[in-house]
């Protein structure tokens, strides 16, 4: 049962009949995992805190920079020079107060992200290369663990939602390298504010209805709006039978 001042809190969302209070209990029990606490992690992670997800493990490397304030709504200039992932942990506190928050102020290693993953009950990737990105992707597809990806560069967004089952796509079927020739960073292409924060959005509702009614997804579907034209495109990801990450007898590795 929902405490008085958790029906009060949340009830707005618990009077749409798609969540009600057995699915904010739900949420209430959820663990989430965010790597990245940029644009779309801090954006995310006040999201997911304000909507009740009872714990969020917050993973960033980087401290908050000047340039990061115009996208990345949830640090202040008294927060520059902080560690990103304490920061952020800080302004959910100060949001939700019930809400447990974890802090890993380091770069995530395939290693360290093995086992992150396999205490979390859904993963947000937000990070902001490749490398990561495929890392996450193998923690999340050896584990089982359902996972939301985005991400945001110029006027343009993307997310995508994957089970984590190996009988689906994967991360790698849609994206198979590493790198890219291509700008792919905002430091080098510049971004919209407004697209990091719709990116960021959308990575919430996604989350929120993985935890709660994860049977209504689409797993490998890849949704790509394009912010200046306001318009939006849906794509199915084709599982690749030989791919190295998901396919049957890989090992990971």
């Amino acid at each position: 049962m929902l405490s008085d001042q958790e029906f009060l809190r949340y009830q707005r969302q618990i009077m749409l009949p798609e969540l009600g209070e057995s699915g904010q209990r739900l949420l209430l029990g959820a663990k989430v995992l965010i790597v990245g606490c940029g644009g779309l992690g801090s954006t995310v992670a006040l999201q997911l805190a304000g909507a009740g997800i009872g714990k969020l493990v917050l993973c960033d490397d980087d401290s908050v920079e000047l340039s990061n304030l115009h996208r990345q709504l949830s640090y202040r200039e008294s927060d520059l020079g902080q560690a990103k992932a304490q920061a952020l942990a800080g302004q959910i506190k100060r949001l939700n107060p019930s809400i447990s928050t974890r802090s890993v102020s380091r770069r995530m290693s395939l290693d360290l992200l093995n086992i992150e993953v396999s205490l979390a009950d859904l993963v947000i990737d937000c990070s902001d290369n490749f490398p990561t990105r495929q890392d996450i992707n193998k923690a999340c597809t050896s584990n089982q663990i359902p996972l939301v990806s985005g991400a945001a560069i110029g006027w343009d967004g993307q997310v995508a939602y994957f089970d984590g089952q190996q009988q689906s796509a994967c991360y790698h079927c849609l994206y198979p390298f590493n790198e890219s020739n291509q700008a792919t960073k905002c430091s080098d292409a510049g971004v919209m504010g407004p697209s990091v924060n719709m990116t960021g959005s959308l990575q919430s509702m996604l989350a929120i209805r993985a935890i709660t009614e994860p049977e209504t997804l689409n797993t490998g579907e890849l949704i790509v709006f394009n912010g200046r034209e306001m318009s939006h495109q849906k794509f199915a990801i084709e599982k690749d039978d030989s791919c190295a990450v998901c396919s049957e007898g890989n090992n990971n590795e």
